[in-house]
This record gives C-alpha cells, structure tokens and sequence, in this order.
C-alpha cells in the first residue's frame, strides 16, 4: 500500500510539474504573440527598441517587455499602435477628458485601424452621424502644431489623403496615410467571376 501511495505521489507530481510548465508555456507563447502583433504597428527599427505594454478593461499598463528607445507599442480593442511619450501623454489626456499636453508627438499605426467617428473622440461605433472613417497604415501626429500643417480638417475625411481627425476639439492631430485602407469587404465580381474596377 505505501508503495501504491508512494507511486501515486510521484505521478501526482508529475502532473503538476507539468500543468505548470505547460501554463508558463502558453503565457510566454501569448506573451510572444501579443508582441508581435504590437510590433506590427512600428516600422522594424522603432519597434526592435521599443516597450511593449498590455492594458486591462480599466486602462491599467503592465509591461511585458522594457524598451529603451522611448516609443511604447500596444494592442487597444484590436486597434495596434506604437506611441512616442508625447504621444501617450496626449492619449492619456484624451482618456481622462483632459487638456492634452503642448508637446508634438508621434504615433504609429502601420496595421492601419478598424475605423473611428471623425467628429467625436469618444464614439466607440459607427452612427449615422458621426462620420466614420477607416484609415490604412499611417502615422499620427498630435500637439497643437498641426493645426498648422494645412491638412483638409473637414467631417468627411478622405483617408487616401492626409487630413485632421477630431478638428476643432483639443485631441484634433493629423492623420498621414501610408497604404491604402483595410478592405472591408470583399471585392465585388462580375457575372464572369472577374473584379470590377
């Protein structure tokens, strides 16, 4: 009998070993993937130097992995981005209804977005109104110098262009495409199975 218990302790053992190797496994893993897909919002050089975060439901950062360069890069409801200090200091404002700071920065979102209202910083969804645009990979520069690039600032942005988002509240910063935006849905075809132009 104690050597049926013995035995059954080892294996007992064993398993847990192995449950727990397995978890820290899949953490690491979901730690790799998560990186990568915050990577993908920097070019190669910004991001090889770059702090990775992962935030919560309530805004709160951790760092997965220490940066030296001063640009963070994070995944935010599926939307990628790569952030300057200044940069995360104008988003900061901008999450707790604040004046956003005096300071030019720059952002990057090279896996472009899903869509945002152009007229109202806090829309979370498409409306009827509220002038929704899907902007492909670009750069985002905010701080009150860009009022004066001349960028079109107008509601219904042309996001093959560059333009201001926001324009005419304190989080307006200019939107500067690099790609072509996300397809939305698929292109249509022809009777003959060929696309459309």
């Amino acid at each position: 009998m104690r050597k049926l218990c013995g035995s059954f302790a080892v294996v007992l053992s064993l398993v847990v070993l192995t449950v727990g190797v397995d978890a820290q496994k899949k953490a690491e893993s979901s730690d790799a993937e998560y990186i990568a897909e915050a990577l993908s919002a920097a070019p190669k050089a910004v991001g090889k130097d770059a702090t990775i975060v992962r935030m919560d439901e309530s805004g709160k950062m951790t760092t997965i992995r220490q940066g030296k360069n001063g640009f963070t890069c994070m995944v935010v409801s599926a939307e990628k981005m790569c952030a300057d200090a200044n940069s995360m200091a104008f988003f900061d404002a901008w999450m707790k209804h604040q004046a956003p700071p005096d300071k030019l920065g720059v952002t990057y979102m090279l896996a472009g977005d899903d869509g945002a209202s152009n007229t109202d910083p806090y829309a979370t969804a498409k409306t009827a109104d509220n002038h929704w645009v899907v902007t492909g990979p670009h750069l985002m520069v905010v701080g009150p110098g860009t009022k004066t690039l001349g960028l079109a600032s107008g509601a219904d942005a042309d996001p093959s262009g560059p333009y201001m988002m926001w324009a005419d509240t304190p989080y307006e910063h200019a939107m500067i495409p690099v790609g072509p935006p996300k397809s939305t849905s698929k292109t249509a075809s022809n009777s003959n199975g060929a696309a459309k132009n």
